[in-house]
């Protein structure tokens, strides 16, 4: 199986330009925790992305106002992204490796889809559960804190 086959291409997408809480209002309808960021809504060039957590810490918390751009509140590279050619143990292996939940897929720079835990755990863990499991764990493990 490929991360073709897992991924969710139905995605939800945000501008750097676009302000934090358009980002916030655009994840609370879309019932998601992280948005690609794009350069523009046609190209689909994946710059950065932007989650829920990174709008509480970096935004909220340090009292940023309405008028924050996505920009200045996003993860950059080096992100953590697969192909859509890749396979599920690779992308297991990069969620592992790097304590991610979801992973973009990107293809020549364009994102064409996301890869969230649910999306293993959905597809992939009826059919091989120990791989669930292990990215459930290695993911869950505490990690580094990183201030910005």
């Amino acid at each position: 199986m490929l991360a073709r086959d897992i991924m969710t291409d139905d995605l939800a997408l945000i501008t750097a330009d676009d302000t934090v809480p358009s980002a916030a209002e655009l994840m609370r309808t879309r019932g998601v925790g992280m948005l690609p960021v794009v350069d523009d809504m046609q190209a689909r060039h994946f710059v950065g992305a932007i989650t829920d957590r990174d709008i509480v810490v970096r935004h909220v918390a340090v009292g940023h106002g309405p008028t924050a751009r996505v920009h200045e509140h996003m993860s950059r590279e080096p992100l953590v992204t697969v192909a859509p050619t890749s396979t599920v143990d690779e992308v297991a292996d990069a969620m592992m490796r790097f304590q991610v939940r979801r992973v973009p897929v990107v293809d020549g720079g364009r994102v064409v889809g996301i890869i969230a835990q649910a999306d293993l755990a959905l597809k992939v863990g009826p059919e091989d559960p120990g791989l669930v499991e292990g990215v459930t764990e290695a993911i869950s493990r505490p990690g580094t804190l990183v201030s910005h």
